[in-house]
Parts: structure tokens; C-alpha cells; sequence
């Protein structure tokens, strides 16, 4: 492993590669800073960009944006009080009241550093937990990965936006825009409703164009209020080593409790963000100054939504299932390139493995050397208008879903799922739940059909097979733990209410 590692590097070091890595994160720093724009619409608007490129140098680009938006996110948060992403929710409330005490670059600094910390553990899971995770993975049969996807699903329903019938209808409705297209089991188109284009299913890129940007475009359209900007004052205290070495331990373990959650399907980096700000409120020394401008709340915030980068990868990399939102797009770059995700990548694409670890460390270290050196450039990023960004970003999304099979039906796709996308952001529906149904809903009807074809119609397979069965389960806990809190919760209310 390490000689192929030790390659990588070096294929990711060639100048025209490191240059698009360095631009990837550079825009995606920008992008995450300001208010309105993150990073799945900068991911999505560049995918067709990638068409004729090498996949290594695809992978490059589309790491360097991950890893520079969800850190770009802290400048918004930090200077505005808006998260520039939901991963950066918990950043808001300390490194706000510090930029008003006049340490707003001191916060900042704090945030970068944490970001690349987080993100250099991270990848260390990366490294040493995917091979392992990959060769298991291989003993998955139909059954098996039917089973993965259903608790991968469950458990995102169960999550997003705290609300389980909320996620269950987003997911359907996802599960539902998958089906129109080719049957792929016995080859008969369905669902096309008379028109040709939709033998193929809609577009996935037009999909995600249209639910990320669009939507988001629109909604930034309307009139908004002016946000408070805090300026950066000069004289701040700069940060030292012995900063962090003083919350070593706050920085491992919201590192480590970002990871983990990362590796969870669906569950994303706000959660991870809120479990590693608790974690350290709870272990604090001083917990009455969290909200107040404490730094232990943003190493926490910032390491843990940073390092769930690096966990989300190592989910989609080894069985296929995305880890965020963003792993959904990487997943459809990989597929664009004739590059199926899953346990057999190892052996079939080794190159690209070892891509997403390479470039995933040099994205962390661009980000830390740029947004330090370019900390009070990026602060003027508050002040762009918005009657500037989307127009021009809109027209991108038209080119750019255009560009894909020169169908303008595809165009009138991405449109139709950017009103989808406004309807699910005013009903308060989650759009993971969404946007991962509709794409793990394949994965899991061929194999699902699959499997009853192999048994004959015996679906007890899902159950008698060891490691179905305890992904079956999982998912029928991940289903039922909502329902026990709110019975648990009811029940303490009728206890508690007087007689």
C-alpha cells in the first residue's frame, strides 16, 4: 500500500494536476464563504468540466472544492453570523461574540488551523480503515448490499432535519424520480410516459443541478435582509502552538467523533459539528463561556465538520454508498469515467483509491497555507452582491447540464427538480434523503431482485444470511428509535403531569 500511496503523491504533485487541486480549493474556499453559495453547487456546476479528463485529475479538482468549501464555511460564520454551510452551524455561536470582542481574526485562525487538523486525521482513517473495510465488503452478495443501502437509508431518514416522517417522504420521493427509465433487470423501458429522452432515466447531473444549484439560486434571488459584517481590526491576538497544544484533547476527540460520524451514510457534518461541540461543553473546564466566544467551542465545531470529509469517503469508496451529499456527485464523476465505487475498486481501480487519499491530504494543506495567507482577501468576499452571482452562476447551470449529451430536455430536467428543490426548502423537507434515494434506489432494486430471483421468491434470505440479516435489523432499530423516544417522551409527560 504504501508504494502505491507514495505514487499517488507523486502523480498529484505533477504541476498540471497540483495547479487544479490548488484551484479547486482556492474556489471552493470562496464559494463556502460566501453566504448563499456551498460547496455541492460549486461540485455539481464542475462536473462537466471533467468529462474528457484523466479520473485522477477529476479527483484533484472535485477533493480540492470539497475540502475548501466546508472550511471557507467558517468565514461567513465568523464574520456574518451565517453558516456557510450547516456544518459550520456550531462555529456561529463562539466565533461570533469573539469577532465582536475585536478577536475576529484570532477566531478565524483558530477555525483554519482546527479544519486542517481534523482533516489530517481524517485522512489518517482513510488510510488504514478503507482496505480493511474493502476486503470484507467483498464478501457481499446481493442480499448483503440490499440489506447495506436499506440501512443506509433508514438510518439518513432517521437523521435529517430531526424529523423521521420528513426524511421517509423525501427518500420516497427520491426512490420514486429513479424509477422512470430502463428496467435493468429485464431490459424494458418504464415510466417514460410517451417521451424518448426518458429511456435512460432522468439525468443524474441534471438531478443534482437542479436540487443544489437552482433551488439555492433562486432562493438567493429574493430580496434578503442586510446581514451584520464584523470587520477584521488589526492588533488582534495572533494564535501560537501553544494554543493547541493547551485542547489537544478537545482536537482529537471532536476529530475523531467528526470521522466517525462521516463514516455513517447520509448523516453529514452538522451532526458531527453538534456531537463534537457537546462533547467538549460537557468536558470543559469553564462550560458556562460556550456561547459566549469560547475557543473550545470552535476547535471542536471546526475539527469535527472538517475530519467528516475524510469518513464520508472511506463508506463510498469501499461499498459504493455516499457518506454526504457531496459523495453523491463524486459517485457520479466516478461513473462518468466508466468507474464503478465499491469493494472491487481496490483491485479494478487502485489508482483511483489512492487518488481520493493523496489528494484528499494536499487539499487540507493548500486550504490551511491559503486561507491563513489570504485570511483578510477573504473577509471582502462578504460584500459581493448577489445580483452579480446569480445570474452568471445560473447560466453555468445551464451550460453545464447542456454540455452533457447536447439535449436541451435535460435543461428542462434540471429546472423542473430547481423547483423541486425551492418546494422541499419551503415544505422544510430534506434534500439528502432525496438526493441519496434517488440514487441508491438502483443499488438496491437490481440486487433486491436479485437475490428473490437466486432463492426463488424466498425472502427469509435477508434474514438466514449472517450479515444481511444484521443490516436488516439495523435497519429496522434505525426505523424504531424515533418512534421509542417519542413513546418514552409522551410516557415521562403523563408521569411528570400532576394528579
Amino acid at each position: 500500500m504504501t508504494a502505491e500511496l507514495l505514487s499517488s503523491f507523486g502523480t498529484m504533485l505533477s504541476p498540471g494536476v497540483l495547479a487544479l487541486l490548488v484551484l479547486g480549493t482556492v474556489l471552493g474556499v470562496v464559494f463556502g464563504a460566501i453566504p448563499g453559495l456551498n460547496g455541492g453547487m460549486l461540485v455539481a456546476l464542475s462536473l462537466p468540466l471533467t468529462f474528457g479528463w484523466h479520473p485522477l485529475t477529476a479527483i484533484a479538482l472535485l477533493i480540492g472544492q470539497y475540502v475548501g468549501s466546508i472550511a471557507g464555511g467558517l468565514i461567513s460564520a465568523t464574520l456574518l453570523n451565517i453558516p456557510g454551510s450547516p456544518s459550520n452551524m456550531m462555529t456561529t455561536l463562539d466565533a461570533m461574540p469573539m469577532a465582536r470582542r475585536g478577536q475576529a481574526v484570532r477566531a478565524l485562525q483558530l477555525g483554519i488551523v482546527a479544519s486542517f487538523f481534523g482533516g489530517l486525521v481524517s485522512w489518517l482513517a482513510l488510510v488504514f480503515l478503507s482496505p480493511p473495510l474493502a476486503t470484507f465488503a467483498l464478501r457481499f452478495g446481493p442480499p448483503e448490499y440490499f440489506a447495506l443501502v436499506l440501512s443506509a437509508m433508514a438510518l439518513i431518514a432517521t437523521l435529517s432535519a430531526g424529523s423521521l416522517t420528513r426524511g421517509l417522504l423525501a427518500g420516497a420521493l427520491g426512490m420514486i424520480a429513479a424509477l422512470p427509465g430502463l428496467d435493468q433487470v429485464t431490459a424494458q423501458t418504464r415510466l417514460t410516459f410517451g417521451f424518448g429522452q426518458m429511456a435512460g432515466g432522468f439525468e443524474l447531473l441534471a438531478v443534482l443541478i437542479g436540487i443544489f444549484a437552482v433551488s439555492q439560486l433562486i432562493s438567493d434571488a429574493r430580496p434578503q435582509r442586510t446581514a451584520e459584517i464584523i470587520t477584521l481590526a488589526k492588533g488582534s491576538r495572533s494564535i501560537r502552538i501553544s494554543d493547541f497544544v493547551r485542547q489537544k484533547w478537545n482536537l482529537l476527540r471532536s476529530s475523531l467523533i467528526g470521522t466517525w460520524v462521516g463514516i455513517l451514510p447520509g448523516v453529514g457534518g452538522s451532526v458531527g459539528s453538534i456531537m463534537a461541540y457537546a462533547s467538549a461543553r460537557s468536558m470543559s473546564r469553564t462550560p458556562e463561556q460556550f456561547g459566549k466566544g469560547s475557543e473550545e467551542g470552535v476547535l471542536a465545531s471546526e475539527s469535527a465538520n472538517n475530519a467528516t470529509i475524510g469518513g464520508a469517503i472511506i463508506p463510498m469508496i469501499t461499498m459504493g454508498i455516499p457518506g454526504s451529499i457531496i459523495d453523491v456527485i463524486l459517485i457520479a464523476a466516478l461513473t462518468v469515467h466508466d468507474i464503478r465505487p465499491g469493494p472491487l475498486l481496490f483491485q479494478s481501480n487502485p489508482e483511483v483509491v489512492y487518488g481520493f487519499m493523496s489528494s484528499l491530504l494536499l487539499a487540507n494543506i493548500v486550504m490551511v497555507v491559503f486561507m491563513l495567507v489570504a485570511l483578510r482577501w477573504l473577509a471582502r468576499l462578504m460584500t459581493v452582491p448577489k445580483s452579480v452571482l446569480v445570474p452568471t452562476l445560473l447560466v453555468c447551470c445551464i451550460l453545464g447540464t447542456y454540455a452533457v449529451n447536447n439535449r436541451l430536455f435535460d435543461v428542462w430536467v434540471m429546472l423542473a427538480f430547481g423547483l423541486v428543490g425551492l418546494a422541499f426548502r419551503g415544505l422544510k423537507l430534506p434534500i439528502a434523503p432525496f438526493v441519496i434515494g434517488f440514487i441508491l434506489t438502483p443499488i438496491a432494486e437490481v440486487n433486491l431482485r436479485s437475490a428473490l430471483i437466486a432463492n426463488e421468491g424466498d425472502w427469509t434470505i435477508f434474514f438466514t444470511r449472517p450479515i444481511a440479516g444484521v443490516f436488516m435489523v439495523l435497519a429496522i432499530l434505525f426505523l424504531l428509535a424515533p418512534l421509542a423516544g417519542y413513546l418514552r417522551k409522551r410516557l415521562g409527560s403523563r408521569s411528570a403531569a400532576p394528579t
